[in-house]
């Protein structure tokens, strides 16, 4: 019997507390296998040629760049990673193939559909409620969770409208595109289904200078995001690992 095919994992945080922290949540949250996943650095590799025969599904993290910087601002690195995923999701859309992008990677999903992004939509660091839309309480990804529920988040620059294309699966007054698929495998979330008062903690500290928040802000957004819980963010990432790769799940997802 052949191996189950792996994850893809892109990372795009330069920072490796940050990065590290991130991957850590998701194999902890995704209930995966560390030996079931293929983690790409992509601020310090070049984007790699992609097998998608030879994957389980594609997961894209969040990073400190943002889609909407105008193109003569934006560094050597990020122009590269977002060529990189121009092509690699031409593919994946054609294809309609199992993707999960999270902030950055919502916003890369995005502008590939052509939505405008900008600031106008942009949210604190720290813990907030999106509600499931219609089409959200009908997504198999979604099936039984509450209207409301509790995710952590933080972002510069969200989509300013539904992507063309796309169905909206969970939005809030504060920023009305929290959650979108396109066709019926490719989903993108403004907030971060791995978010855990830890590790944001560790991104408050890393991204203290960022623009998130003001700097003198730290040390109360930490207090206030170590008493979140967001149990169903968390939920909707093991539900994807379950649904694309059950071969990498490391133990079965509770009843």
């Amino acid at each position: 019997m052949s191996p189950p095919l792996p994850l893809l994992l892109f990372q795009l945080r330069p920072e490796d507390a940050a990065a590290d922290g991130e991957y850590e949540a998701i194999l902890r949250y995704g209930r995966i296998r560390r030996d079931a996943v293929r983690r790409v650095r992509l601020d310090r590799e070049p984007f790699p040629e992609v097998d998608l025969g030879g994957v389980a599904a594609v997961i894209v993290g969040g990073s400190p760049f943002e889609v909407s910087t105008p193109e003569a601002d934006k560094s050597a690195v990020q122009q590269r990673i977002e060529a990189g995923f121009q092509a690699l999701l031409d593919r994946i859309v054609a294809r309609d193939f199992p993707f999960l992008g999270a902030c950055s990677g919502n916003g890369l999903l995005g502008a590939w559909c052509g939505a405008s992004l900008s600031g106008r939509y942009a949210e604190p660091v720290g813990g907030a409620d999106v509600t499931l839309t219609e089409a959200g309480r009908a997504d198999p990804l979604l099936a039984g969770f509450p209207d409301r529920f509790r995710v952590l988040l933080g972002h510069k620059e969200a989509c300013d409208a539904v992507p063309p294309g796309a169905v909206l699966l969970a939005g809030s007054e504060a920023c009305p595109v929290q959650m979108f698929r396109l066709g019926d495998n490719i989903y993108a979330t403004q907030f971060h289904p791995e978010g855990d008062p830890e590790g944001f903690a560790v991104r408050i500290e890393v991204y203290r200078n960022h623009g998130y928040f003001p700097a003198h802000t730290a040390e109360a957004l930490r207090s206030a995001v170590a008493r979140e819980h967001t149990p169903w963010a968390h939920e909707l990432l093991a539900r994807f690992v379950a649904r694309y790769a059950p071969g990498a799940v490391e133990s079965p997802l509770r009843s």
